[in-house]
């Protein structure tokens, strides 16, 4: 005789990490991600258990309703966000948002793919987040999302087409520096940019070298991109001087990429391109620190 297993709570903290995972990926804010990882779990507490057959798919199918509910009010909110907005950066060298082990995985976490998704309708977002980063088929898609495998196969390659046009392949990541690499690329330029050695620092830089900066109107920061080479020296120049002057600098690795971690108060993420810097990021909107302070504090 077959008994069926009621699901527990064991079963949810099970899933737990792959609902923050599909939450973060939807949303790029790990708060966010947080919140309705918890509202899953009020839904999951009030269910009925004994009509739970998978509670991963169950669970899955919730989060993902839930991020399609919150993309809707969340894009208002980056319509009034002040400057730049860039998703949340998060530890990832602790596994949070799954296993990272091949250029692909690094890739569906990374800050560059997260803007990319930005594009795309809260429904395609899903499909594709669902297809790529977890490899869903498309009639699991199709059952978490109460549409067709038809219309998920349309949906994904909707998606996949608007998001290849500007995305960096796994393939062009295998090809940037390796972590050792990188930490002496990203020291040279660090010893020119606090040195205020503007020749050597451009001489480090591509033409169109590309600085965004996210205070969130919460901290002082560049209310556009800045580009090209010369402005972009003199930039980092006054930024490394006037929030990292006498702040520790620690090479950490923020979603799947090495990064620059200064105290607690800045991220900085670089990008190279034939061993120049070719795009720079920095988070300093202290909101979006506090998840990866938490990291911090429990490594």
């Amino acid at each position: 005789m077959i008994t069926h297993v009621t699901a527990s709570d064991a079963d949810f903290e099970e899933n737990r990490p792959r609902m923050f995972g599909i939450a973060y990926r939807m949303l790029g804010s790990a708060a966010e991600a947080e919140d309705i990882v918890q509202d899953a779990y009020l839904r999951w507490a009030s269910a009925d258990r004994e009509s739970i057959e998978y509670p991963g798919a169950w669970l899955a199918k919730v989060v993902t309703n839930l991020c399609l509910n919150a993309l809707t009010s969340a894009r208002v909110r980056r319509e009034e966000y002040v400057g730049p907005w860039l998703p949340e950066p998060v530890l990832t060298g602790d596994g949070a948002l799954g296993p990272l082990e091949s250029a692909e995985q690094r890739d569906s976490v990374s800050m560059a793919l997260l803007l990319l998704l930005e594009q795309l309708t809260p429904v395609e977002r899903a499909v594709y987040v669902l297809r790529e980063a977890f490899a869903y088929s498309h009639r699991e898609i199709a059952a978490v999302l109460d549409l067709t495998e038809v219309n998920c196969r349309q949906l994904y390659r909707r998606a996949a087409g608007r998001v290849a046009t500007d995305r960096v392949t796994p393939e062009e990541r295998r090809s940037e520096p390796d972590p050792e690499r990188w930490r002496s690329l990203v020291e040279t330029f660090m010893t020119a940019a606090r040195g205020g050695d503007l020749a050597r620092l451009e001489g480090l830089l591509t033409a169109d070298v590309r600085f965004v900066s996210d205070g969130g109107g919460v901290v002082s920061a560049a209310l556009r991109p800045i580009l090209g080479r010369e402005k972009v020296a003199r930039f980092a120049v006054g930024v490394l001087k006037k929030y990292a002057g006498d702040l520790p600098v620690g090479f950490v690795e923020i979603n799947g990429s090495p990064a620059l971690l200064f105290g607690e108060e800045a991220v900085l993420l670089v990008e190279f391109e034939n061993g120049l810097v070719s795009g720079i990021s920095t988070v300093l909107n202290p909101e979006k620190l506090e998840f990866l302070q938490r990291q911090l504090s429990h490594s």
